[in-house]
């Protein structure tokens, strides 16, 4: 089946582009330049824009933790050096890497920082069975760099879709009236569930909370784009389910496939990031320690061969209900 044209695809809302613009634009501070310019002197003109998200845009300070940034780039020929970087990015995006800056107090600053074709983000918040984009880009984003104003144009569009496909796949899964806070926490449950996360089970409450006015304006700027979806008359947050009972069923079981596709794809990315996530055994530890809030030994043949000496650490960790 072809893949449809990215130029295509449908124009979101005025409203929801104008609320995710907003969004985009409101300042990140100057503790991230250091990181920004570290990502600017990597990919030099391959990188065409560069999106900042995650737990430390929540928390204001990049360095109290593992930064995450994405690298948009025009195409991988031109940001990668390896063909095997290349090959792996194209088969399996993102490739992920590590990046360390000094700040200007003297602190190291470092980030996760993944790396996606303009491309691929279009078609991966729009058209993806897999929630891995939409499901992450319909949360707060910064746009720190973009290089022209059609870029950015095109930037924001797929954030926006990413809104439109993870509301419009999580609506099977509703009762049969909600408000937007209960939407989003849904959806951020449904997305999560299809990764293997160290994440408490409240997680998804959390983030909504966080960014409640934010999340409520984003449901009432996409409502009039989901069919299923009705605002209630008279009122500004509650809503209504019209999909049928057959819809409802046919979503759920979407669901079910998208969480054992996710999950398998989960660790296929783990056994790509053994080759291509510089220092990934320190990330995932990292990410593991500070999640479950218990130290993990790494024995040196773990570090060595983490691809087969990994595999009980994994399997300990699903057994112990530690990674959900």
């Amino acid at each position: 089946m072809p893949i449809p044209d990215t130029q295509l695809l449908p124009a979101p809302p005025p409203a929801l582009l104008a609320e995710v613009a907003s969004q985009c634009a409101l300042p990140v501070g100057e503790k991230l330049q250091p990181l920004v310019a570290e990502v600017h002197t990597r990919f030099g003109d391959a990188l065409v824009a560069l999106l900042f998200y995650g737990s430390c845009l929540r928390g204001g300070d990049p360095g109290e933790g593992l930064v995450d940034l994405y690298a948009i780039v025009d195409d991988y020929s031109s940001a990668h050096p390896r063909a095997l970087l290349r090959l792996a990015n194209a088969w399996l995006p993102p490739n992920v890497l590590l990046l360390r800056a000094h700040a200007a107090d003297g602190r190291i600053l470092q980030a996760k920082c993944a790396v996606l074709s303009l491309d691929d983000l279009e078609r991966g918040t729009a058209l993806w069975f897999q929630s891995y984009l939409w499901g992450r880009f319909a949360q707060p984003v910064r746009l720190i760099h973009c290089r022209d104003a059609q870029t950015e144009r095109r930037v924001q569009a797929a954030l926006a879709r990413a809104v439109l496909t993870l509301l419009e796949r999580t609506l099977p899964c509703l009762e049969a009236r909600f408000d937007s806070e209960t939407l989003w926490q849904q959806a951020l449950t449904l997305s999560y569930g299809c990764e293997l996360r160290p994440e408490a089970a409240d997680r998804p409450a959390l983030l909504v909370r966080h960014d409640r006015e934010h999340y409520r304006r984003l449901t009432q700027a996409a409502a009039p784009a989901l069919a299923g979806l009705a605002t209630v008359a008279g009122e500004t947050d509650p809503y209504c389910n019209r999909l049928s009972a057959a819809a409802c069923r046919q979503g759920r079981r979407r669901w079910r496939l998208r969480r054992l596709q996710g999950r398998l794809l989960n660790v296929v990315r783990l056994v790509k990031a053994s080759f291509t996530f510089e220092q990934g055994v320190d990330y995932v530890v990292w990410k593991l320690q500070r999640h479950l809030g218990q130290p993990i030994e790494v024995s040196p043949r773990l570090r060595r061969h983490p691809l087969i000496f990994g595999w009980p650490l994994l399997w300990r960790l699903l057994r112990e209900r530690r990674l959900r």
